[in-house]
């Protein structure tokens, strides 16, 4: 008599692997980059207003581009929810997605 093997099957955890090039963006990165080229669109009105030696054009001008280019701009890229970026970590773990 022939013995009869019993299968076993071995389930293994499905790794599913996160693209890299999903879009993150919520609401408030939407905000942050609107205002960053509104500021950039008035920073550069600024600059143009009256001679050359202008006070605003000068002073005000600069300060409004080097906010809106060197922090709205960063931040709008860069800035994630808590909440979304614990979501995404537990979704990692788990290996759901």
């Amino acid at each position: 008599m022939a013995k009869t093997k019993k299968s076993t099957s071995v389930k293994s955890a499905k790794r599913v692997i996160q693209s890299p090039f999903s879009i993150y963006w919520t609401k408030t990165n939407y905000i942050f980059f609107s205002a960053a080229v509104l500021l950039i669109i008035i920073g550069f009105y600024v600059m143009s207003i009256g001679p050359w030696d202008n006070v605003t054009g000068l002073v005000y001008a600069p300060i409004i581009l080097f906010v809106a280019y060197i922090i709205l701009l960063p931040l709008s890229i860069l800035y994630r929810d808590r909440n979304s970026a614990k979501a995404d970590e537990s979704k990692i773990d788990t290996g759901k997605s």
